[in-house]
């Protein structure tokens, strides 16, 4: 597909990336002239350099004959206008990032006039992880499917784990609950493993269960199950507003320190019920004087990498029960799990996962949407939700008599909103939705591709 990529910034560059690896022609429109010669240099796309919500600029990256704009500068209003004027020219498919939550709010008045196909906003996306995170924090990550019946944890298995030295072929025996292990992480090595695979210390497992089985699956486990009662939020930005927003309704106390005066005041205008300190969150005498070491939880949103790693070290230091560190920069997430950090949420990762599932939507040609879409093991797996439809092939066959490609594997089958995690007794029957795990490096399209012998 022709896409267009309106922003060279953080998502800007990351989606360029990810939708050229896929095979898509990708034009980027920035007025920095530095930042669109190092996109040129790295990727395989072209660039125009000019203001993305002018006409001259549309045109000369030929709008009017592409498939998608993606607006993703850093200013709503200009993603906005891009959109409108995008569509005016003839494209047919327009997404915009909006971060503004008054925006944000209203947009779904506004979808039809603007011709927007869909509108992210990044900080909302990240505030909902973490909120998610806080309601099991055993994981350390959480992806939903199924319209969250069916979720893909993370976890680290430990020396006193049941599970240690166990083949997947025993794991119902052991936990009690039906779950699969879609993939595993030991040292540099990814494995999407089978039935015979041997689970070690150490392991990072990602493991498919229903929602409503994750609380049986903790205590088969013998994992620690502590509530969050309290959350210490360092950096008041958008994501700490709205991550505020859910934890005060869910009962959680929650304590935000800002750096910034006019910020700490508009907090604590929109948040009355937390507790907003005007301080500098990467100060120790601040972060022990505020009870770090007592508290059930710490978030580091401030707007520097290095500050919310920091942070987030001491407070594994103290022995603080669950950490989660946003990451903007997140190549070097193999390195910071070695150092104790390994609850990093990405607000561009998340953008980029919403993004390449629309495009991978529009550019379906097989029969078998895609609802979802989530990376696993740094990147290099992936998790895809589709719904199959009525020309699937092998429809009513039991999976054990069908040849799926190698390292695919179907972690769930969600049908009239039961789940089931599948045997080789089980079938794939239309209109269910079917999560499958595959290498990253294939880009599945469609539910169809996951076959040996396609139809």
């Amino acid at each position: 597909m022709k896409i267009v990529i309106v922003g060279d910034g953080k998502v800007g560059s990351a989606l360029a990336v990810q939708l050229s690896k896929e095979g898509h022609d990708i034009v980027i429109i920035d007025s920095d002239k530095l930042a669109l010669q190092e996109s040129e240099q790295s990727l395989d796309v072209n660039v125009v350099q000019g203001n993305g919500a002018t006409l001259k600029a549309q045109k000369q990256a030929n709008v009017d004959s592409c498939d998608l704009l993606i607006a993703a500068t850093s200013a709503d209003e200009i993603n906005l206008l891009c959109c409108i004027l995008a569509r005016k020219l003839g494209c047919t498919h327009t997404i915009a990032r909006v971060r503004n939550p008054e925006y944000f709010a209203q947009l779904h008045l506004l979808k039809d006039e603007i011709g927007l196909s869909m509108a992210i906003n990044p900080e909302r996306a990240t505030a909902n992880e973490i909120f998610r995170l806080l309601q099991f924090p055993s994981f350390l990550k959480r992806d939903a499917f199924a319209k969250g019946r069916v979720e893909i944890v993370e976890l680290v298995l430990k020396g006193d784990s049941p599970l240690c030295g166990a083949r997947l072929l025993d794991l119902y025996k052991i936990v009690k609950v039906k779950v699969l292990v879609c993939a595993v992480k030991r040292g540099a090595q990814v494995f999407i493993p089978d039935g015979s695979f041997t689970l070690l210390e150490g392991d990072r497992l990602y493991v498919t269960a229903s929602t409503s089985d994750l609380a049986k699956l903790i205590r088969s486990l013998g994992v620690s199950q502590k509530k969050v009662r309290d959350v210490l939020i360092v950096g008041g930005s958008r994501i700490a507003f709205y991550l505020a927003e859910d934890l005060i309704k869910a009962g959680v106390g929650v304590k935000l320190i800002e750096i910034d005066q006019d910020r700490c005041v508009r907090l604590a205008e929109d948040q009355p019920k937390a507790t907003i300190l005007h301080a500098d969150g990467s100060d120790r005498y601040v972060l022990d004087s505020e009870g770090l070491a007592q508290t059930d939880a710490v978030v580091t949103l401030t707007d520097f990498d290095e500050q919310n790693l920091i942070i987030s070290m001491y407070a594994n230091f103290l022995g603080t029960y669950k950490v989660i560190t946003k990451i903007n920069r997140t190549e070097f997430n193999e390195v910071l799990n070695e150092k104790g950090i390994d609850c990093v949420v990405s607000p561009k990762d998340l953008c980029c996962n919403d993004i390449a599932r629309y495009v991978r939507e529009l550019g379906n040609r097989k029969g078998g949407s895609v609802l979802a879409l989530h990376r696993l093991v740094e990147d290099q797996v992936e998790a895809l939700e589709f719904l199959a439809g009525k020309q699937l092939p092998h429809l009513g066959e039991p999976l054990a008599q069908v040849a799926l490609k190698p390292g695919t594997l179907i972690a769930s089958i969600t049908r009239k909103g039961k789940v089931i995690i599948p045997s080789g007794a089980d079938c794939i029957e239309p209109d269910d939705t079917v999560v499958v795990i595959s290498p990253a490096a294939r880009g599945l399209n469609d539910l169809a591709s996951i076959f040996w012998e396609e139809r």
